[in-house]
C-alpha cells in the first residue's frame, strides 16, 4: 500500500509541474531590459537606431550594461550636424559603433561614476581594441566633453540607463585633448592661430592618421614657460610653438604602451625621442630632457594619447 501511495504522489507532482509548465508558455514574460526602457520612455529615435543597427538582442542580453541613451532631439541634432536627413542615411557600420560608443560594460548608478577614463564597447579604426570615454563628475557628469546626463539611473534587468543630451560621437585625439581640464594648455597651443591648422590634422580619420599623442599636461607647459623665462603661451615664437607640437606627435602609427621598449627609437614629426619602460615609462629628447608617461592608452578612434610630465623638445 505505501508503494501504492508513493507512486500516486509522483504521478500527481509530475502532472503539476506539466500543467505549470504549460501556463508559463502561455503566459508572456515581463521584462525590463534596456531595449525596454528605451521604448518605454519614449526614446524612439535610439529604439530605431539599434533595430537598423541590429543591437536589440545585445542589449537584451544578460550583460549588464550602463547605457548612455540620448534623447531623440539629440539624434536630431547628431543628423543635423553630420549632413543626414534621416537615420536611414547614415551608414549601418558608423551607426553601430556610435551606438556601442554609448555602451560600457558593468552596472554603474550615477554615484559609481568618478572622473577619469573608461573603456566603452565601440572598437577603435587606429587600434582594433575598445575606445575610451572621458567621464568628468564636476558639476554634473558629462562625456567627452560634449554629453551631459539629462535623467539619471533608470533601472533595467540587465543594467542601468542615464540619459543624455547629446548623442556622443566617435572621439578623435583633439577630442579627448579638449574635454580633459588636463591638457587644457595644450589646446591653447593647438588652437593659437598660428597654430598652422594643427586641430584640423589632429581630427583626420586618414592619412597621416593614426597619430600617437605624447600630451604634456599643464603642469609641464607651466614648467616650460618658466624654463624659457617667458610669461605666456603666446610669448613662444612659432617657429618654437612647431617643432614643439610635433615633437609630441607621432604620425602613422599607434602605439600603445605595450609596444614600448628599452632604447626604442621614435619618429615622431619633429625628430626622435628615446622611449624606456624598464625604470618606469619615459621619454628621452635630443637634448637629454627625460618625461615620465604617467598615463597610458587614452584610445582615439584616429590615434591614442599617452599623457606625459615634461614639454620635449627638438
Amino acid at each position: 500500500m505505501k508503494k501504492i501511495f508513493k507512486v500516486l504522489a509522483v504521478f500527481l507532482v509530475t502532472i503539476t509541474l506539466q500543467f505549470c509548465s504549460n501556463d508559463d508558455n502561455d503566459t508572456p514574460i515581463e521584462t525590463n531590459t534596456i531595449v525596454d526602457v528605451a521604448v518605454n520612455n519614449q526614446l524612439t529615435s535610439l529604439v530605431a537606431a539599434v533595430t537598423k543597427a541590429n543591437l536589440a538582442a545585445t542589449l537584451s542580453g544578460p550583460g549588464p550594461f550602463t547605457v548612455l541613451a540620448p534623447t531623440n532631439e539629440a539624434f536630431d541634432e547628431f543628423l543635423s550636424s553630420n549632413n543626414f536627413n534621416s537615420l536611414d542615411e547614415v551608414p549601418t557600420d558608423l551607426l553601430t559603433q556610435v551606438l556601442l560608443n554609448h555602451v560600457i560594460d558593468g552596472s554603474l548608478q550615477s554615484t559609481d561614476l568618478s572622473t577619469g577614463y573608461a573603456n566603452t564597447k565601440a572598437t577603435s579604426v587606429a587600434s582594433g581594441s575598445a575606445m575610451s570615454i572621458y567621464i568628468n563628475t564636476d558639476g554634473g557628469v558629462t562625456f567627452n566633453g560634449v554629453s551631459s546626463v539629462a535623467t539619471a539611473n533608470v533601472a533595467a534587468d540587465n543594467g542601468t540607463v542615464h540619459v543624455v543630451d547629446r548623442v556622443i560621437g566617435l572621439p578623435t585625439v583633439v577630442t579627448f585633448a579638449a574635454a580633459d581640464p588636463n591638457f587644457s594648455i595644450l589646446v591653447q597651443a593647438l588652437t593659437r592661430e598660428d597654430s598652422f591648422m594643427y586641430v584640423a590634422t589632429l581630427n583626420a580619420s586618414t592619412t597621416p592618421a593614426p597619430f600617437t599623442v605624447f600630451a604634456p599636461i599643464n603642469a609641464a607647459f607651466v614648467d616650460l614657460l618658466a624654463e624659457l623665462s617667458l610669461n605666456g603661451l603666446g610669448d613662444v615664437p612659432t617657429e618654437v610653438l612647431a617643432s614643439t607640437l610635433n615633437t609630441h606627435v607621432v604620425a602613422g602609427a599607434n602605439v600603445l604602451d605595450t609596444d614600448l621598449t628599452d632604447n626604442m627609437n621614435i619618429s615622431t614629426l619633429g625628430g626622435s625621442l628615446i622611449g624606456n619602460v624598464s625604470s618606469g615609462a619615459t621619454l628621452t629628447d635630443s637634448k637629454s630632457r627625460v618625461s615620465n608617461i604617467i598615463a597610458t592608452n587614452v584610445q582615439a578612434n584616429n590615434g591614442v594619447i599617452h599623457a606625459i610630465d615634461k614639454v620635449l623638445l627638438e
